[in-house]
């Protein structure tokens, strides 16, 4: 999502999925059940860890512990099902992360013929949204596919684009899918637009009036007291973009990855959307140029609040990360490093 803020610091092709499993079973049934690690690799990396982590979910809470945040996490290792959970069902602030639900109802809707991923769809200019992606960079007038505005949403988290597919599919048929598939906290509350009016209300009540347009024109807020109510939104349940779990958006994940959500083409395509985010800074961070092919979304707020859940891909995986940090009041550097340290820990283990 990526509203500008006030003194804030701005931040190989996917592989076979089916070899990859089936890969990694085959491994698994050859190797002990036990976490293990050894050589020089795992000795740096515990000597990298934080003081007293004597195994993998102790050392990944203690990480989290060191950010000043609300955290959440739920990992799952595929092959062998092993987890980790760290207050896995606390409800947390999605921010743009809730846009990978609405991109599953979408290729529903096309599988469905009730939408067209291929028809164009015209960007007016009321349609237009600050914070992240880069219609908002081009006039009026682009003609996008439907599947090129999910892909927006996804790879550069386009605010246009989210607001766009959530007009064409539905915001309660989003929560009605969820509802369905057995989530229960995991809910879309809002649009991009309707987040972004509330900082302007919040500077002054005689602004709910303004349209679409004047809050895109407006940009937001940038007086003093800005940051700290920017703060307050952030956590501020009435107003998220979206609530979930960790567990609950892991769960999703793993069910867009075993195709139980659309058909195994239509999932494929999904993790290959994913797996072309432009944001790379934490989940990704330490693991991309070492064989982990991460398909993920990040949602944040830097630098209050900065989630990323994602499916990696390597030998030895697949496995599922989903971390959440809202109201942080640390370093946001700091914040994305742990969760690279987090994602680079629980690779190295589960290889």
């Amino acid at each position: 999502m990526r509203p500008a803020l006030p003194a804030a610091e701005r931040p190989p092709s996917l592989l076979l999925l089916s070899l990859l499993i089936a890969g990694a079973l085959i491994s698994a049934a050859c190797t002990p059940s036990a976490d293990t690690t050894g050589g020089a690799d795992a000795d740096a990396a515990e000597a990298d860890a934080p003081a007293g982590a004597d195994d993998l979910a102790a050392r990944v809470e203690a990480r989290l512990a060191t950010l000043d945040a609300t955290s959440s996490l739920w990992a799952k290792h595929i092959p062998t099902g092993r987890t980790i959970a760290i207050r896995p069902d606390l409800p947390m602030n999605t921010l743009s992360v809730i846009k990978i639900p609405i991109m599953v109802k979408a290729f529903q809707d096309h599988a469905e013929g009730r939408l067209d991923l291929d028809a164009r769809h015209t960007v007016e200019a009321d349609d237009m949204r600050r914070g992240s992606g880069l219609i908002q960079t081009f006039a009026p007038g682009l003609n996008p596919t439907l599947r090129g505005l999910v892909t927006q949403m996804i790879i550069t988290s386009d605010n246009t684009a989210t607001d766009m597919v959530i007009d064409l599919v539905g915001m309660d048929r989003v929560n009605e899918m969820l509802a369905a598939n057995g989530y229960e906290q995991t809910r879309l509350k809002h649009t991009t637009h309707r987040l972004f009016l509330e900082t302007w209300i919040r500077t002054d009540p005689a602004n709910a009036s303004l349209s679409e347009r004047e809050v895109f024109e407006r940009g937001f807020p940038s007086d003093e007291g800005a940051a700290e109510r920017f703060f307050g939104i952030e956590g501020d349940s009435t107003i998220w973009l979206g609530r979930t779990t960790a567990e609950e958006m892991g769960r999703l994940l793993e069910q867009i990855l075993q195709g139980e959500l659309a058909d195994q083409a239509a999932s494929d395509e999904m993790v290959d959307i994913m797996a072309g985010q432009f944001y790379t800074t934490r989940l990704p961070r330490m693991v991309r140029f070492e064989g982990v092919t991460v398909a993920h979304k990040t949602g944040d707020w830097p630098p209050y609040a900065g989630n990323d859940v994602g499916i990696l891909l390597y030998e030895g995986g697949p496995t599922i990360i989903s971390v959440f940090t809202n109201q942080s009041t640390g370093s946001f550097f700091e914040l994305e490093e742990t969760l690279g340290m987090i994602a680079r820990d629980i690779v190295e283990e589960w290889r």
